[in-house]
């Protein structure tokens, strides 16, 4: 009867392959999880990383505008113009202005 007892208990700890397969899967999901979230931290610090370089780039090219813009009106001054005149030996002539006026 002790042998009969033995038998029920060791058929009672057989895996089934289907549970096997189950513990396979679990375990590669485990282990999945950890390896996944180090790869998606690290794309979102690449992702930051050039985020950063554009923002730096983008305000270099802002303060680059700035500066042509006060360069264009430096330029664009009446007193510059006059000097420019004067350098290429233009002369004012005020029967050569005509004046348009538009209905709108």
């Amino acid at each position: 009867m002790a042998n009969k007892i033995a038998r029920k208990k060791k058929k009672q700890h057989r895996k089934l392959r289907g549970e096997r397969i189950i513990y396979f899967t679990l375990a590669l999901i485990l282990l999945a999880i950890p390896v996944c979230n180090v790869y998606t931290k690290a794309i979102l610090s690449e992702s930051n990383i050039a985020l950063e370089e554009i923002k730096s780039d983008i305000k270099e090219q802002e303060r680059l505008n700035e500066s042509l813009k006060m360069e264009i009106s430096e330029l664009a001054s009446l007193d510059t113009i006059q000097d420019v005149v004067d350098e290429k030996g233009l002369s004012y002539q005020s029967d050569n202005i005509k004046v348009v006026v538009t209905n709108e």
